[in-house]
């Protein structure tokens, strides 16, 4: 009986493995979006680029947030860093972004990664930008701290800690801390919707009022860029 169970739970195993979809087609669909709207309207290259994960893709404001900068949105909700780079010829090479803003590595840590894996696999990411895209600038916005996963702002604050650590040392990353404003007595502000963990529209105004400077700053002082 105890071997026909165990045959019986290796089989259902079997199953949920084999229904998992693999990383490289998790997020077809969402990448042959990215692709079908750029056949439809191409952007043009010298663009700000913003990719990461959902707190990016439900940034449905960006474009008036950053207004009159040309903003492209690549954000796919459920990314990790390592998901980012696998499709970075679908949501990074063809734009030829003057700089990009990045946004990913909640996932990781709520999925079990820790503080050290989310820099190995940022500096993974930074690689394959330094390959394809040379000193294009990346700006990494820090891990957010939210009501859903209030339990993991340690290995957030380690992680970021050490990306702002990184950051000091190239002149191709700026750590971006979005954290601060998003806090008020030492817990997050009223700024989620009801899962805890995506922003309400008041959420993305705090995240304008740190992110627009940097990009204007960028605007001012960063290389040229041809297109």
């Amino acid at each position: 009986m105890s071997r026909s169970i165990a045959a019986l739970l290796s089989l259902a195993l079997l199953s949920l493995i084999a229904a998992a979809p693999p990383p490289e087609t998790r997020f077809s669909p969402e990448i042959a979006h990215f692709a079908e709207l750029d056949k439809t309207a191409p952007p043009k290259p010298c663009g700000f680029l913003f990719i990461g994960s959902s707190s990016v893709r439900f940034w449905k404001t960006l474009d008036q947030d950053m207004a009159p900068y040309r903003v492209i949105n690549r954000g796919f909700g459920g990314s990790q860093i390592a998901d980012v780079t696998l499709y970075f010829d679908q949501v990074a090479t063809p734009y030829r972004p003057r700089a990009i803003f990045f946004y990913a590595g909640d996932n990781d840590i709520h999925v079990g990664r820790t503080p050290a894996q989310v820099v190995a696999d940022f500096q993974a990411f930074l690689d394959r930008k330094d390959k394809t895209l040379g000193a294009t600038k990346v700006y990494f916005l820090s891990l957010k701290p939210s009501k859903a996963r209030w339990s993991e702002l340690a290995a957030q604050t380690e992680a970021n800690a050490q990306i702002k650590a990184l950051a000091d040392q190239r002149a191709d990353l700026d750590y971006v801390d979005v954290v601060p404003p998003m806090l008020e007595g030492g817990a997050p502000k009223d700024i989620f919707v009801g899962d805890g963990l995506h922003m309400t529209p008041a959420g993305y105004e705090l995240w304008t009022e740190v992110v627009r400077p940097v990009l204007e700053h960028e605007v001012k002082t960063g290389r040229a860029c041809e297109g």
